[in-house]
């Protein structure tokens, strides 16, 4: 007769064992904030991806990675497009009809970029827009110093900056910088100017008035008016002052030029201050000309883009004969 410790392995026999590697396979853990369906739908409102397009698209300000948010196809065309790293892509279930515009983009081998769904009413809920088109990007917006704005172009056009200096309307922002990339500016930077801010040029409304081009022209941030005045003319780099008022203080003797008086195609930075109060005086007083479009009598003034879509359409048409 068997032994017992023999008997029994035939009625129970030991489990098969596969090799494995030396950790333990666990499933994943699931989040309940992160919560997503089994077809990858993100379902949850307390999902961090929403939490950060929401704050970058709807709340207006650079998530806590420094992102910023773009919607629509066009916009989000336009930031694949540029050279800011993208964080992420986000498409309703409605928005997926969207994606095969964008696929030569998202689907490059050398950058892999997150692509994530939700639902239409969570969508509808971390939009800036009132009627949203499903597809949305968090963007980092490239940053630039004084050298890198005040270089050539790569055709070697000499720079043309164009600096806000207290333009506060978002669409007033993005506007000039659309407008004058449009003509030729090689950078621009967005300065505060007395005791006005500059609305900033990545805020959701600035990035629809622009198009998407603060995202592709090199655009400095982050430094005083004084200190970028002073860094202009170092380097040789001409400030002209856009001006409303037909003459200045009598102690003033810099010249008051038309458009068309303006050397273009030397190194030029063109000053557009407050949509209300222009520039200060004393900025005015400092710039090398100051520079006022003629006008009929009756007019006032133009709008801050407006009159900028005029100084760069004239600086186009200079610089074109060089070309």
């Amino acid at each position: 007769m068997l032994p017992l410790r023999e008997i029994l392995p035939l009625f129970f026999p030991a489990p098969i064992c596969y090799a494995q590697s030396d950790q333990t396979i666990m499933p994943p853990r699931t989040n309940a904030r992160d919560a997503t369906t089994q077809t990858g739908v993100i379902t949850s409102r307390d999902n961090r991806w929403l939490k950060e397009f929401r704050i970058a698209l709807r709340g207006g300000l650079p998530s806590e990675s420094g992102a910023v948010g773009v919607e629509g196809p066009r916009l989000v065309e336009e930031a694949l497009r540029s050279a800011s790293p993208i964080r992420a892509v986000l498409f309703s279930e409605s928005g997926e009809r969207h994606r095969a515009r964008l696929t030569q983009y998202l689907n490059r081998p050398e950058v892999a970029i997150p692509t994530l769904q939700t639902t239409d009413r969570l969508f509808e809920s971390i939009a800036d827009t009132e009627h949203p088109q499903g597809v949305a990007a968090l963007v980092t917006p490239r940053t630039f110093t004084f050298d890198d704005i005040s270089r050539p172009s790569p055709s070697n056009a000499a720079p043309l900056i164009v600096v806000l200096a207290g333009v506060q309307d978002p669409g007033n922002v993005g506007t000039i910088i659309r407008t004058a990339a449009a003509f030729g500016a090689t950078a621009a930077a967005a300065v505060p100017s007395g005791q006005s801010g500059t609305a900033n040029p990545f805020a959701p409304k600035s990035l629809r008035a622009s198009a998407g081009a603060a995202l592709h022209l090199p655009l400095l941030t982050g430094v005083s008016l004084p200190i970028l005045l002073a860094q202009l003319r170092a380097t040789g780099i001409q400030f002209l002052a856009s001006s409303s008022r037909e003459s200045g203080p009598p102690e003033n003797d810099q010249p008051l030029l038309t458009p068309w008086q303006v050397d273009w195609c030397r190194p030029v930075a063109l000053l557009i201050g407050n949509e209300g109060a222009g520039l200060p005086e004393e900025i005015e007083r400092s710039a090398d000309a100051r520079i006022r479009i003629p006008m009929s009598s009756s007019v006032e003034s133009l709008n801050a883009a407006a009159a900028a879509a005029v100084l760069f359409y004239e600086a186009a048409r200079q610089r074109s004969s060089l070309s």
